[in-house]
């Protein structure tokens, strides 16, 4: 099942190209809004699914060219992301140590909606293409082997980063943490429909140019090892999001003007815009071509606009 927010946050699921309005179907669960809808469903949705697929089945379908599509969890309770996740298409000789951050619920925007860079003397903006998995039953020191039971479903993410912001060495929650730097959707995808997590093309265009083209099974550290490692350091409720890191070799700044669009394999297209009100510029290139190139730094610099010289 593809679940979606729609209009004024209309709970639906995807059928045939439209949207099917299932709000009524689930309004009986307890809830404070409608914000909140889609984690009373993911909590209860073993009792849940068969009213749902039923209504979905015979419900009138919008045409998606019909209503606005919002994010598949508004609201979460919480976004842990996972950090340094990937072998970089096998060219680390090893993993590097699991770790991860948290990165605030009230970055996530939807499909269509603007990042705006902020007015932050970043070296450069970019956004992470990645995997995220969403909780779907509470966990607690889980094991490895017993962690994809609590694996509700499937979402493109976009984790934005503002890179090289002071102080060193205490930067992640302003780097990770803006508003608008926590793009998903267009849909939530159930587990039963992602036959293997670990083996998807995830793919990311900026303004048509391919960037970022990886596979899930290049992490360093998969899936049942991430939920189980941040399960151990604290409960994983139904709804909360677990964003599986990216490869870097693809990443590239971001800039006023753009159009991003995240593909992963089964789970749809999610595109945004960007806003940069101070018209800042970087060069084009991704970071493995600035490395061939044998230029300084991880990243391509600033070219133009307010701290380019800083």
């Amino acid at each position: 099942m593809k679940l979606v927010y729609f209009n004024d946050y209309r709970l639906g699921a995807l059928r045939d190209q439209g949207v099917v309005d299932l709000t009524a179907v689930a309004g009986s669960l307890p809830h404070r809004d409608r914000q909140d809808l889609i984690l009373a469903v993911i909590a209860e949705f073993e009792a849940m699914k068969g009213p749902l697929a039923a209504a979905l089945e015979t419900g009138p379908a919008l045409p998606l060219a019909d209503v606005k599509l919002l994010p598949p969890i508004p609201r979460p309770r919480q976004i842990d992301c996972m950090a340094v996740n990937y072998m970089e298409d096998g060219t680390l000789a090893e993993p590097a140590p699991i770790n991860g951050f948290h990165k605030s619920p009230s970055a996530v925007i939807g499909p269509g909606d603007t990042m705006v860079l902020p007015d932050a003397p970043a070296k450069i903006f970019e956004g992470e293409a990645e995997l995220a998995v969403v909780i779907g039953k509470p966990a607690r020191n889980i094991d490895p082997a017993d962690a994809m039971a609590h694996v509700f479903g499937y979402m493109n993410f976009i984790d934005g980063s503002a890179r090289g912001l002071p102080p060193m060495n205490n930067v992640f929650f302003q780097a990770k943490s803006r508003d608008g730097f926590a793009p998903m959707g267009p849909f939530l995808v159930t587990a039963d429909e992602i036959s293997n997590p670990q083996n998807l093309q995830v793919r990311l265009w900026v303004n048509g140019i391919l960037k970022q083209d990886f596979n899930t099974d290049d992490m360093a550290h998969n899936i049942p090892t991430s939920i189980s490692w941040v399960s151990a350091i604290h409960t994983l409720e139904p709804g909360d999001i677990l964003a599986t890191g990216t490869n870097h070799r693809g990443l590239n700044s971001f800039q006023d003007g753009d159009k991003v669009e995240l593909e992963i394999a089964g789970l749809g297209r999610l595109a945004i815009s960007v806003s940069d009100p101070l018209q800042r510029t970087w060069g084009r290139d991704t970071r493995l071509e600035h490395a061939e190139k044998g230029l300084p730094g991880p990243f391509t610099p600033q070219l133009t606009g307010k701290y380019a010289d800083t």
